[in-house]
């Protein structure tokens, strides 16, 4: 008997990796990580794992993210958005934007902090920016854990083609492990945390996108200034204007004097 998570990516591979962390993220990137050490995925397993893995996560933010920002109105009354509120809008408070990057290590508000955002009608570009730093670090994370630990899971169970029931009944524990020390302490810890770091970094990306912004701008009326008048400017053009009767007659006079 094998976890549901092991046999769905041992059927459809990578393209699994990346519709799982949609969402849901942990125990599939931890397994991924271990298969990815195996190179389950072909050349560079760890680095589709760490592309595939990312994208689908950035994916399930900015769903959620768009969900909140299209139905604003309704999403206020989904009820796991009420019951999650009270936190998100302390986290919000506390970490501002940032509070994006942590939602993947806080148990369950991952989605709720989306919807939040979508709802505050955040720029777009920023949120996808800190969804993209956040979803990485959590795949770097976690993929990066199964993977450099592979070989001492390995070492113990066999090849991970001959795991079978063994690796059902290690994720099982793993899987609870990992609920216990997400909701009892780093759910706690990363909510007390110090959030001047990671003000910095989303001063970082507001920034870089206020720069972004300026570029596109002055690109923008570049082309405008330097793109050909098209027939119609060109029929539109003023054509110069005749000398003033009386000025010429005034010449005329003098210049026969």
């Amino acid at each position: 008997m094998e976890h549901p998570v092991f046999e769905i990516i041992a059927q459809y591979g990578i393209y699994a990796v990346f519709v799982l962390c949609t969402v849901e993220g942990d125990i599939t990137l931890l397994i991924s990580g271990v298969l990815a050490h195996s190179g389950f995925f072909g050349d560079y397993s760890l680095l589709k794992v760490m592309i595939f893995g990312t994208a689908g996560g950035v994916m399930g933010d900015s769903i959620a993210y768009l969900i909140g920002r299209v139905f604003h109105e309704n999403a206020k009354h989904y009820r796991f958005y009420q019951v999650a509120q009270p936190r998100v809008e302390k986290l919000m408070s506390k970490f501002g934007g940032s509070a994006i990057i942590i939602s993947k290590y806080i148990y369950g508000i991952r989605m709720a902090v989306c919807l939040s955002y979508g709802v505050a009608r955040m720029p777009f570009i920023r949120f996808l920016m800190l969804s993209t730093v956040s979803c990485f670090l959590w795949v770097l994370l976690l993929a990066g854990t199964g993977y450099f630990f592979s070989g001492a899971i390995t070492s113990i169970i066999g090849d991970f083609h001959q795991i079978g029931i063994a690796l059902f009944f290690i994720v099982i524990v793993g899987i609870a492990a990992f609920y216990v020390l997400e909701r009892y302490w780093l759910s706690e810890r990363v909510e007390d945390a110090n959030p001047e770091t990671l003000h910095k970094i989303e001063e970082t990306i507001i920034a870089v996108e206020e720069a972004a912004q300026e570029k596109f701008h002055d690109l923008s009326e570049k082309l405008h200034l330097t793109r050909e008048p098209s027939k119609d400017e060109k029929d539109e053009t003023p054509l110069p204007q005749p000398a003033d009767v009386k000025s010429t007659e005034s010449i005329s006079a003098k210049n026969s004097n």
